[in-house]
């Protein structure tokens, strides 16, 4: 019994070793891809508020609802994002159609003016909805339009990362995604984003995320959300904060959320 004992502790610490080997000898787009799958659910709801603070700490807040699901294997993520509240904002909704290896269709839908419009690649660095959150931020990038580099880790709130610096890789890509240099802290563990750091075009440090808490909803996949998210910029002072109030993991999601036709429900 105890030989038995000693060997299943002998092949539980060579398979731990074997992983962290595995995981040391990623490369920097291998890990940007882990990070992206990890938060990748095959379907949630959630509802958040978003708090927006301005230069001198006025605060406007904003409900929001959410509903996501995969397709394809995975390899598309659709998602529904419509304000609850205030009045000013209710009723507009987002979806996006996020694919793996091409540019993501995305539709606003304005109930002020009753039209559904798509959001061309042009207009993804542009602010979304007034917070310093981007539409380009509200979905993951295309891979294969970055270059990337794994730098020395760096720990972030306790938290052992893998610091993956993204450069696009051209002017047009930098301009879809309104930065020229991205750094990223990715948690070793669990690939999560713990931390971003965007530069702007002159290289100047623009904005920093923040993810302040996360959570572990398909425990049986290891797939997880960050819950609790500060964007702020640097440059003009305005903060956006982004708290989960309620998220379920539900891959039941119904199909019919993610058309226009949807969309323009109020």
């Amino acid at each position: 019994m105890r030989r038995i004992k000693a060997l299943s502790i002998v092949v539980s610490i060579f398979l731990m070793c074997s992983i962290l080997t595995a995981q040391e000898n990623l490369t920097a787009k291998q890990i940007a891809e882990k990070s992206f799958e990890a938060t990748k659910l095959a379907g949630s709801e959630a509802v958040s508020t978003m708090t927006i603070i301005d230069s001198k700490g006025r605060k406007r807040v904003r409900k929001i609802a959410q509903v996501t699901k995969l397709y394809n294997n995975g390899d598309t993520e659709k998602k529904l994002i419509r304000f609850l509240s205030p009045a000013d904002v209710k009723g507009t909704g987002l979806l996006t159609f996020d694919y793996k290896e091409k540019d993501d269709d995305m539709w606003l839908y304005m109930p002020a003016l009753r039209k559904t419009r798509r959001i061309i690649s042009s207009e993804k660095s542009k602010s979304f909805m007034g917070s310093e959150f981007s539409y380009a931020d509200v979905t993951p990038p295309t891979l294969d339009n970055f270059n990337y580099k794994k730098s020395a880790e760096e720990e972030v709130n306790g938290i052992i990362c893998w610091k993956i610096e993204m450069i696009p890789i051209d002017d047009d890509i930098a301009d879809e995604n309104g930065f020229s240099k991205k750094i990223s802290f990715i948690g070793k563990e669990d690939f999560v984003i713990r931390k971003a750091i965007y530069y702007d075009f002159d290289e100047e440090l623009l904005k920093v995320l923040e993810v302040k808490e996360i959570k572990e909803l398909d425990k049986k996949n290891h797939k997880y959300r960050p819950t609790y998210m500060i964007m702020e910029n640097k440059q003009n002072g305005r903060k956006s904060i982004l708290k989960v109030d309620e998220i379920e993991f539900n891959p039941n999601i119904k199909d019919d959320y993610f058309t226009t036709r949807y969309l323009e429900r109020e």
